[in-house]
């Protein structure tokens, strides 16, 4: 269905976030972020499973329903329509390999990925604790792609954390591409090292030993560590964790740099630390030391450049 450029980034998305009026009401739901601003960096694949299902717009809505604890999405006419948004999932997933992430639209039964509302059987009473019946099966089908939804792209650590995701992942498909080695492996772990400490040290760790020795099941290996990678960049990082490593990479500067520059740095990291600067201020401040004191180990790290500076996600974080 898709021919996928590898050099492309793409990315899925719930048609109505593109301002496709594809909702039950003929409406849209489009996001600025989506279509301004990510939409110059990536390709957009837009879906809508219930159009897609040949439902149309408008149409009767759609709710999930909790009968005797098998969760069913059915229309306001009653029709069951679990089996067909199912079975897509399904489809669209074994066609979909080739993305890098997934945006979702938040509360729908068929594409939100948590906290949708489900309907008691009986009518009396509902609680925000389901996902979409398509959306339930990309995630369990494609396990190592990022998705978000909408509306949680509106906290900029979140959106910066899947973006982030977004990239780690394409990398990760081009590195795939080229052919798996070890000393490529290895390389690859070594620039994610500053961004897998920010996110989750032990997982750093954990994946530096699983590499220790590739001299057989190299492939295997690689597999638990992309999944390893992801999960890790999947947790949410504070101003803890990168103060952390912006510490850590100021120690490759102390040598070199003279005394009111070390400690212009330092008191720029300590008022990141205290949320009266955003991250992106400390590092521009690493970024202009390597202009005049060039680290090849530093320039190769993804922490300093994880995605397109133009997409801004460092100023509110």
């Amino acid at each position: 269905m898709y021919k996928f450029d590898p050099a492309v980034i793409r990315i899925g998305i719930s048609s109505c976030l593109l301002g496709q009026r594809v909702r039950f009401d003929g409406g849209h739901k489009r996001s600025d972020f989506c279509s301004e601003l990510l939409a110059k960096f990536v390709e957009f694949v837009p879906l809508c499973p219930e159009m897609a299902i040949g439902l149309g717009a408008p149409r009767p809505s759609i709710r999930l329903l909790n009968r005797d604890g098998i969760i069913l999405a059915q229309s306001a006419g009653g029709e069951d329509l679990t089996a067909p948004l199912r079975d897509y999932g399904r489809q669209m997933a074994a066609r979909l390999e080739g993305l890098s992430g997934y945006i979702l639209c938040a509360k729908s039964p068929s594409c939100g990925m948590e906290r949708v509302r489900v309907y008691h059987q009986s009518g009396k009473g509902n609680a925000k604790e389901g996902t979409g019946i398509y959306a339930a099966e990309l995630m369990r089908a494609l396990p190592l792609l990022p998705f978000e939804e909408d509306g949680r792209l509106n906290d900029p650590v979140l959106r910066e954390n899947f973006v982030t995701r977004v990239y780690a992942l394409h990398d990760w498909q081009t590195l795939v591409r080229r052919g798996i080695t070890p000393s490529r492996l290895i390389a690859f772990h070594s620039r994610y090292k500053y961004l897998l400490m920010a996110h989750h040290g032990d997982s750093y760790q954990a994946l530096g030993r699983l590499l220790s020795d590739l001299s057989r099941e190299v492939e295997p290996k690689a597999q638990i560590y992309i999944r390893g990678l992801m999960q890790a960049l999947s947790r949410r990082v504070g101003r803890s964790g990168h103060t952390n490593v912006l510490q850590h990479l100021q120690g490759y500067f102390k040598r070199q740099l003279s005394a009111r520059q070390r400690q212009e740095l330092t008191r720029t990291i300590h008022q990141y630390r205290e949320g009266i600067l955003p991250l992106l201020a400390p590092i521009t401040l690493f970024r202009h030391y390597l202009e005049e004191h060039p680290n090849d180990y530093l320039r190769r790290q993804v922490y300093l450049n994880p995605h397109p500076e133009a997409l801004r996600l460092r100023y509110g974080i």
